[in-house]
């Protein structure tokens, strides 16, 4: 399941925890001015100049957050570095520094770490993130990943959620729902699996949501995009727990209301077959099913022209007041009142 045990498995115990930690970083190397000291002291030092610091951490747990049965340990180190990028993006700043924290049991070997750390690596070089220090402890119940992220941004570049302002526009980047579609796929085929080990994944042609799910990417990308095309958004939030959460969030945060169209909210081709196949509405899973890691944004009405043939961006609604009320529009023109949904860590 972790490894390919016909290779030589090394304990942790042979390296112990300074040893793990100095192979595990060593081939992280800076790419940021403003990393001065990084990996191999008490504390790593970052010099900001002239911006705002921005920082936001994210606790990953085996069993709730990641099921190992169908995550390769790569893909879970990579998407545990660009999930914590996205909430830099969704500030409108750029990811600069990252550390790591990690509590592992003996059910690891050495050679499973160094794949996990793989896959931050692949994040962290794309991203020009430098990985800068961290921990590692023991664990009696499974994997915990703890990772902190640190950006910068021009204090009058930083965007929040409050800022939604009557008559913006509300737009999304990139497709919805892909996601929550691998994920079902993949829990689909594990019970299968379970039932008879000998009966082989049904995969194939479901490339694109598995992907979703499994190497989600930041949308950095949109925040350039966005700067380049002179579009200041009036508050941004990234797409973890589902588009109706992160709308409301939006919506309590500006003290404002919205109407969200339903035939304007883009979800991909793939990701509608594949919702009719386990009967569910696209749009249902567009709304609540979580970790697009997609934008959400607000812009003034004066933006229109330059964003609205931006690629792979979608205007979805409006900003209205707040006794309105946030409502999803139906393509029939009905009107219902948006609900969270999506993933609450804390809720039954």
């Amino acid at each position: 399941m972790f490894e390919d045990r016909t290779k030589k498995r090394t304990e942790l115990g042979e390296l112990g925890e300074f040893g793990l930690i100095e192979l595990l970083t060593k081939e992280f190397k800076p790419k940021n001015s403003s990393t001065t000291k990084g990996v191999g002291d008490d504390a790593a030092v970052m010099e900001y100049s002239g911006s705002a610091t921005l920082v936001s951490t994210d606790l990953l747990v085996e069993g709730i957050h990641f099921d190992l049965a169908y995550t390769p340990l790569k893909h879970l180190g990579y998407k545990a570095a660009v999930v914590n990028f996205s909430d830099i993006a969704a500030m409108n700043g750029t990811p600069k520094q990252l550390v790591v924290g990690l509590a592992v049991s003996n059910r690891f070997s050495v050679e499973a770490l160094e794949e996990l750390y793989q896959g931050i690596k692949l994040a962290c070089d794309k991203y020009h993130v430098d990985l800068v220090g961290g921990d590692t402890t023991s664990s009696t119940s499974g994997l915990f990943i703890s990772i902190t992220i640190m950006g910068d941004a021009k204090k009058e570049d930083i965007t929040y959620r409050n800022g939604a302002n009557e008559g913006d526009l509300l737009c999304v980047s990139g497709n919805l729902g892909a996601a929550y579609m691998g994920l079902l796929l993949l829990e689909r085929e594990k019970e299968v699996y379970k039932a008879n080990p000998q009966m082989q994944p049904e995969l194939e042609g479901n490339d694109y949501v598995l992907q979703r799910q499994l190497k989600p990417e930041a949308r950095v990308d949109i925040v350039k995009l966005l700067n380049d095309n002179g579009i200041k958004p009036t508050s941004m939030i990234d797409i973890s727990d589902g588009l109706a959460s992160e709308i409301l969030h939006i919506c309590k945060h500006s003290e404002k209301g919205c109407n969200l169209y339903e035939e304007k909210i883009p979800i991909d081709a793939e990701t509608s077959i594949l919702a009719e196949e386990f009967n569910i509405v696209p749009t249902v899973a567009a709304l609540s099913g979580g970790e697009d890691y997609e934008l959400l944004f607000t812009i003034p009405q004066s933006d229109y022209e330059k964003v609205k043939e931006l690629k792979d961006v979608s205007i979805i609604g409006h900003i209205t007041d707040k006794n309105s009320g946030a409502n999803l529009i139906t393509a029939q023109g009905t009107a219902i009142p948006l609900k969270a949904q999506g993933w609450d860590a804390l809720k039954e």
